[in-house]
């Protein structure tokens, strides 16, 4: 999963780097939780019973595992949960039944399960089951991966205009379909927006939810988030739609200005605050934001902007909207731009290779048009590399490495005067500590541009003579064990790109050129500088001048171990010793990433369905091709067999991608 880097903010200096920055803040005084728990002067708070590692359905015998806890309320627990027979992940609302002893409890948990069940939309939260046993009832939701924009929020603090767009308008399209329904939400706020793993809006927790009544029946409970209640809501007038429209007003002030619209140390204060509608607008709004929140915020109800009239407002309709936002937008500013025709056109072909359907069986006349067609979707559109990638050939020790095979490239590409020496005085005052250190590694004999190569030469060789074929070939029961990409993260318009292998290390390669991994349960420190000199350390022996690298690594190995979803089911039986495999360089396009390893291992991770293809070599020499599939199920099978018996069309396709993308780069 690729992410971002750290906000404005947060760039301080490497030695005093937050290494829980990316950990959910505290909640911002008590205007941020809901409307206050009554609790018993009586009785002690009792301990919750720990939920068991798996749990039964009696009904149909399906097992659930139990994973991470996702989040907690007054009433619920949100753990991830696996379907033991499927590996299907869902998001689980566990509920004790000791909160639903009463009758009034248990209406409002079955009132909550009956309303779910009937919705059915592209940005509500989807219901799938749900079932209890003695201790708990458990409802079964859509997983979504990255979490909510409370903790976007929390890691950004305040939002780009067109990503507030971007998700307010999918924000509203489940409200209107909640509201078309006669459903009120009753409790808009960060943290009940979930966001999947491709950065789409889910609407959930309808735990407050109720039906639209007529004006005389309107519900007149105070009930919700304090910062977000609308003024007839706190004069117990009733709610109504547009109680759940002041609301989305809110969270649009909170996106773009960092805090809500009128949030005090005081609840009492916050509440009059409300009634009285007093907010400032900070002048760094842009003038449509400022005259939509005023727009929106309201206090006469029938005075307030309906969603369709938010939608037409110039804001929206003068504003650039993206289409999607990159998954490292959760941490960082997203760059965005309009798209150009040319993009457009390669979106498109893109979806045409890589789209949710799948293609027919493929016939040979065509190939030759398709690769025309692949060649066209690659040209040009090589989006980003590492701003400095140094070639690995060897050198001794005071020479300076020559930059060669760079892509694209916002800086020069010479190494300034102080950076060399740096790197010069880093390598002098290693050279005693070397030999107390453990074995050092064997120097990197293999470029960017020798990896490329032979990954060219031998998938173009398979493809040349592979027969056409409907299925795949029979894949490697046992296949032997090799270390691949689980989790990536880049850091580059700051840091570097940092990635986690199957066996658990962490890597980085840094801007200027130097690697730095955590291997053995992160007990050891693997180093090697751009000329190629490695160096190993005891991780609580690491020399002063790489504290702050090891920090960073260190930043970025707890956000993707917190954040991010293993790539695959492919993991690392063996534990690798000694130094582990580098990465020499990264490509990333608009469609896909490539990693280039110092053992020849090639990797290429398509976003859209987060498919990939392994190229790697085995103890025998021969090579080894792994397809994980859109499911992350793992299929290594031997380029020999690919090459006598053919595969799918889906998996040729992305090979001959990956083939045009390598010569492409190769050319650049």
């Amino acid at each position: 999963m690729d992410t971002g880097c750290f906000t404005a903010a947060q760039r301080i200096s490497c030695h005093a780097m937050n290494a829980d920055l990316f950990k959910p803040a505290p909640e911002r005084g008590p205007q941020q939780s809901s409307a206050p728990v009554k609790t018993s002067r009586n009785k002690p708070e009792q301990t919750k019973p720990e939920l068991a590692q798996v749990v039964t359905d009696s009904k149909t015998g399906r097992s659930y595992s139990k994973g991470k806890l996702l989040g907690k309320g007054g009433f619920a627990r949100c753990y991830e949960m696996t379907d033991l027979s499927t590996n299907k992940m869902y998001a689980v609302k566990v509920i004790p039944q000791s909160r639903v002893s009463k009758p009034h409890q248990r209406d409002k948990i079955t009132n909550e399960i009956e309303l779910h069940k009937t919705l059915s939309h592209k940005h509500v939260v989807k219901f799938s089951h749900h079932f209890e046993d003695q201790e708990n009832i458990y409802i079964f939701l859509e997983l979504c991966s990255r979490k909510s924009l409370a903790h976007i929020w929390k890691a950004r603090h305040t939002l780009t205009e067109p990503e507030v767009r971007y998700y307010l308008k999918q924000i509203i399209s489940g409200l209107k379909y909640l509201h078309s329904k006669g459903i009120l939400h009753r409790d808009l706020k960060l943290g009940n927006f979930f966001v999947n793993e491709n950065m789409e809006l889910r609407l959930g927790d309808f735990g407050l939810a109720a039906k639209l009544e007529t004006v005389e029946q309107r519900k007149k409970t105070i009930c919700g988030t304090p910062n977000y209640l609308a003024p007839e809501v706190l004069n117990r007038q009733g709610h109504g739609t547009e109680s759940d429209v002041w609301s989305l007003g809110c969270v649009m002030y909170t996106l773009m200005c960092g805090n809500p619209p009128f949030e005090t140390l005081d609840l009492k204060e916050t509440y009059k605050c409300i009634k009285e509608v007093r907010y400032t607008l900070p002048s760094s709004l842009s003038p449509a934001a400022q005259k939509l929140i005023s727009g929106i915020l309201q206090k006469n109800p029938s005075d307030r902007l309906a969603l369709d009239q938010i939608l037409n407002h110039e804001f929206f309709t003068k504003g650039f909207t993206p289409d999607k936002l990159p998954p490292s937008s959760c941490v960082m500013v997203p760059e965005l731009h309009p798209p150009s025709p040319a993009k457009k056109f390669f979106t498109k072909m893109a979806k045409s290779f890589f789209g949710k359907k799948k293609a027919k069986v493929e016939k040979i006349p065509c190939e030759e048009k398709d690769d025309k067609d692949i060649s066209k979707l690659v040209s040009g559109i090589v989006k980003c590399s590492i701003s400095r990638q140094i070639s690995c050939k060897t050198v001794g020790p005071n020479e300076v490495p020559s930059p060669v095979n760079q892509l694209v490239s916002s800086v020069p590409l010479e190494p300034t005067p102080a950076e060399e020496e740096s790197r010069k005085s880093i390598s002098r005052s290693f050279k005693g500590t070397t030999a107390s250190s453990s074995e050092p590694c064997e120097d990197i004999l293999l470029t960017p541009a020798a990896v490329s190569e032979v990954a060219v030469k031998v998938l173009n060789s398979c493809l040349a003579t592979m027969p056409a074929a409907t299925r795949n070939p029979p894949c490697l029961s046992r296949p032997q064990s090799f270390l691949w990409v689980t989790k990536w993260v880049d850091y580059s318009n700051k840091y570097g790109f940092g990635y986690q292998l199957s066996n658990q290390s962490i890597g980085v390669l840094f801007n200027d050129g130097t690697r730095l991994s955590l291997c053995d349960q992160r007990k050891t420190v693997h180093y090697c500088l751009p000329n190629n000199k490695h160096f190993t350390f005891p991780a609580n022996a690491l020399p002063e001048q790489l504290r702050s690298q090891k920090q960073i690594v260190e930043l970025m190995a707890n956000y993707m171990e917190q954040n991010l979803m293993e790539g695959g089911d492919l993991h690392c039986e063996d534990q690798v010793s000694g130094c582990p495999p580098l990465l020499l360089q990264w490509v990333k396009t608009d469609h896909a990433l490539v990693m280039l390893f110092n053992n020849g291992t090639l990797q290429v991770n398509f976003y859209a369905d987060h498919t990939k293809i392994i190229l790697c070599k085995s103890s025998d020499d021969s090579y080894l091709l792994t397809y994980i599939s859109r499911e992350r199920v793992s299929y290594t099978y031997l380029l020999s067999m690919l090459n006598e018996m053919g595969c799918t069309s889906e998996l040729r396709h992305r090979l001959r991608y990956v083939v045009q993308l390598l010569q492409h780069h190769a050319d650049a």
